[in-house]
């Protein structure tokens, strides 16, 4: 390969079920980077691959149950009271840029759209989304072909949000990438300039062994987003912490996790295309790439927290039985309700958002 290697040897299978084109396709693509593809480029074919990666061929990610053929769910799947709870927020955002336009990012099986566009009607004049997989693309439309030409689609912006792999050994960052090996792919890692943020990278914080995640290029996309929003409001809900508890001491493995049938496994070398390969968010790197871009940012917050001051107490009372126990789950801290993190930015219109208005965590980014 003609660069020096160092660690990582262990190996995982190629199952049976592994497409064989999606294999060749990802051997092809190492053999070209001369036998060593970074971490973030083999996932970034196991999930997108035209037509072979997990979200780009046509089968089921998103369900409640393992029975109906899903991997995971998602928390509009969850509960239809999610999306119209947002849509306070949204609405709010929207009176206070003036704004129209909705932009999703990511709209997984459009019912997220469907909650908002029924729940904000003609605040709504237009819909964008914006998901890097056809298969994606053709399943919204289906759902969402009621609101007609509201809902648009694009697929030129943002670049796909990915991360890069490291690993520490006695002296130095080392990146995690991915080779070839007799019965399917092992981890080999190499020197690198990479490393987590400067205050942590040069101090006795990480021990020998110790796997973590960057996010460049989720940083490059919030501050191509701050580019690009001249007026409005941004609000981004995922799973993750802010940079001292997702740099931990004890958080030696990372956060990188696979999801299938409705379980976790923590080995992304195994039935490659077959499940999903995600990672948490550091929600500190994102707050300064984007006040760094021009974004004030408007708070941060558990999802439980931010779901309740925009409402969900009061939603949940005029709910059935049935709905209020899966909403709960949206906002139970064993559940999705502190695991979830909230993070609001603004630029050309600031407001007080309503889902920070208790419980804001913006001094712990």
């Amino acid at each position: 390969m003609g660069e020096p290697v160092s660690g990582g040897g262990e190996a995982s299978s190629v199952s049976a079920g592994t497409p064989e084109r999606l294999h060749r396709q990802i051997a092809a693509a190492m053999h070209k980077a001369g036998g060593w593809l970074p971490f973030d480029s083999f996932m970034a074919l196991a999930l997108y691959a035209p037509g072979l990666g997990y979200y780009a061929r046509d089968s089921r990610q998103f369900g409640l149950m393992p029975a109906s053929g899903s991997d995971f769910v998602t928390a509009p799947e969850l509960s239809p009271l999610f999306g119209r709870t947002l849509a306070v927020q949204v609405a709010q955002a929207l009176g206070a840029s003036g704004g129209d336009t909705v932009w999703e990012f990511g709209a997984g099986s459009g019912a997220l759209a469907a909650q908002l566009l029924a729940a904000l009607g003609d605040q709504v004049r237009s819909y964008a989304i914006v998901d890097l997989s056809g298969a994606l693309r053709e399943r919204q439309r289906a759902r969402l072909a009621a609101f007609g030409a509201r809902v648009r689609w694009l697929d030129a912006l943002p670049d796909e949000m990915r991360g890069e792999l490291l690993r520490r050994d006695t002296t130095q960052w080392l990146e995690r990438g991915v080779v070839a090996a007799p019965q399917g792919w092992a981890w080999r890692d190499r020197p690198t300039a990479l490393a987590p943020p400067l205050g942590l990278a040069h101090s006795q914080h990480f021990a020998p062994g110790y796997v973590t995640e960057i996010h460049p290029q989720a940083e490059a996309f919030v501050a191509t987003l701050a580019d690009r929003l001249t007026s409005g409001a941004a609000f981004f809900i995922d799973y993750g912490f802010p940079e001292a508890e997702y740099y931990h001491p004890q958080r030696t493995g990372g956060t990188l996790m696979c999801h299938r049938a409705h379980r976790a496994d923590a080995d992304p070398l195994a039935d490659v295309g077959e499940k999903d390969i995600t990672a948490h968010v550091d929600f500190s790197a994102i707050a300064v790439a984007g006040q760094d871009a021009g974004f004030e940012v408007l708070g941060y917050t558990s999802q439980a927290r931010f779901l309740l001051n925009c409402g969900m107490a009061e939603q949940l009372q005029s709910a059935t039985l049935q709905a209020r126990v899966s909403a709960l789950k949206l906002i139970e801290e064993h559940e999705m309700g502190e695991l979830f993190k909230v993070i609001g930015f603004a630029r050309g219109s600031s407001f007080d958002a309503i889902g920070f208005a208790a419980g804001d965590r913006s001094h712990t980014l």
